[in-house]
């Protein structure tokens, strides 16, 4: 795709958002940006970009589009905004980063991953196959790395391994992985998305373009992605847990397990993975797949798969403090995810829960507890609405703060030795934190202070 003297427009300055910059900037393209932020709030984005020439209108999404070819916008800002409607009338087109990496590397290797949780350990997993490889590997996208200015800068046989969110899909046309992967589908953004469906149309959306001459990869134990299989015109690939396939890759005995149809090969003792809990197994079912079909050889994944300790934010050991162990889950953020945090983690289980409401229920959440969870300490927009669904399964031990410190402070005075105190909040950040990453560094911080008190 030639960008050369295109006028550009960049919808929000965030990661993504100066990825794109100097991206754009380096295709030669006209470059404008709009935010809604002012000058104040986004001087760490625009020192990032100082020597490039763009037109900035801050404090303002009031655009004139008269000489616009092409809207780039942040992920997170919804089609619901004035001006992407008046740039719909105007017959602007308005794409994400993930798309416009398509168009301007159709051949590039892209291994794109969705799913409502588990994608940050898989693309991070995935990514560490790759780089063991030797290939040149890239891990972006939602994973907190814009993908634009690595794809201008990549050779053509570069590996990008992609975290795919439904913002991201749901503003792709073109786009065309090799490699499609989704790992699960539960309710989650329904306060931007609307609707279930809608949000599960955007994750579809990752196969979608997809022929004879690429690969979709599909989680087996999924009924909603079982339902799945009379729409994909690739060539699919099932991963399970539970199940013995007759091709693909699953357990058996044991052991990761490789099917082609012909013959299984061991792939590695399911003991021998470091990563913990059956939600972590899947992720490495997953990123198997992914590696079976790159042919990578199955020393290099069992090398990995041994000493890969996860991601940060997710199930993160922080410490020990009086025979109480930590752990930070912020990116726990829904129902799902949090359920298999609680699963993981060994009881007594003291949990920390709360945050902006996403528009789910809360149900499934207090029911994972099975006499696991001892207390609940809850914070954050969704306190009271946590508090009532617990109440309402009988469940009474609960304990309401206003900050993390507070919440840190009360879990040690709750837990004894041998406890497990775990953030996992089952909802977004951003009524108190800007990120999720953000809150994860507070608990840990509020940790480190703990001890050293």
């Amino acid at each position: 795709m030639n960008l050369e003297n295109k006028n550009v427009l960049i919808l929000g300055l965030g990661i993504s958002g100066i990825s794109t910059v100097k991206a754009l900037d380096k295709l030669k393209a006209n470059i404008s940006i709009s935010d809604i932020k002012k000058e104040r709030d986004l001087k760490e984005y625009l020192s990032q970009i100082e020597d490039i020439d763009v037109e900035l209108f801050l404090g303002t999404n009031n655009v004139p589009l008269e000489n616009v070819d092409l809207i780039i916008k942040s992920p997170g800002i919804p089609l619901t905004l004035d001006i992407i409607k008046k740039a719909d009338e105007k017959g602007v087109e308005v794409i994400t980063d993930l798309e416009l990496a398509y168009r301007i590397r159709p051949s590039s290797n892209f291994i794109a991953i969705t799913g409502t949780n588990g994608k940050t350990t898989t693309t991070t997993l995935t990514g560490e196959f790759f780089k063991k490889a030797g290939f040149s590997t890239y891990v972006a996208g939602n994973i907190g790395v814009g993908i634009l200015w690595d794809v201008v800068n990549s050779k053509e046989d570069s590996i990008f391994v992609i975290e795919a969110s439904s913002f991201q899909l749901e503003s792709t046309t073109k786009f065309t992985p090799k490699i499609s992967l989704i790992l699960n589908i539960t309710p989650d953004h329904l306060n931007w998305h609307n609707t279930l469906d809608n949000y599960i149309e955007a994750k579809k959306k990752i196969f979608k373009n997809q022929g004879s001459n690429e690969y979709t990869i599909l989680n087996y134990d999924d009924p909603l992605l079982r339902s799945m299989k009379e729409e994909i015109k690739s060539n699919l690939i099932w991963f399970s847990v539970d199940n013995k396939l007759s091709k693909g890759v699953y357990i058996e005995e044991g052991h990761i397990v490789i099917n082609d149809g012909n013959s299984i090969k061991k792939v590695i003792s399911i003991n021998h993975i470091k990563i913990l809990g059956k939600h972590n197994l899947e992720n490495a079912l997953a990123s198997v797949s992914i590696g079976w079909i790159m042919g990578l050889d199955i020393s290099i994944m069992q090398d990995v798969l041994r000493t890969f300790p996860g991601v940060e934010h997710r199930i993160e050991y922080v410490d020990t403090i009086d025979g109480i162990q930590f752990f930070n889950d912020s990116k726990g953020t829904n129902v799902d995810a949090s359920v298999k945090a609680i699963e993981a983690i060994k009881s007594p289980i003291v949990l920390i829960a709360g945050g902006m409401d996403k528009g789910t229920e809360f149900d499934d959440f207090i029911l994972s507890f099975k006499g696991k969870v001892k207390a609940v300490i809850l914070l954050g927009e969704t306190k009271e609405k946590i508090r009532n669904t617990a109440i309402k399964y009988g469940f009474n031990n609960i304990y309401m703060v206003e900050d993390m410190k507070t919440a840190v402070k009360k879990g040690y005075q709750i837990a004894k030795s041998g406890d497990n105190i775990l953030l996992s909040p089952a909802c977004a950040s951003w009524d108190m934190y800007s990120s999720f990453e953000k809150r994860g560094n507070d608990f840990k911080q509020e940790v480190y202070s703990l001890k050293e008190e």
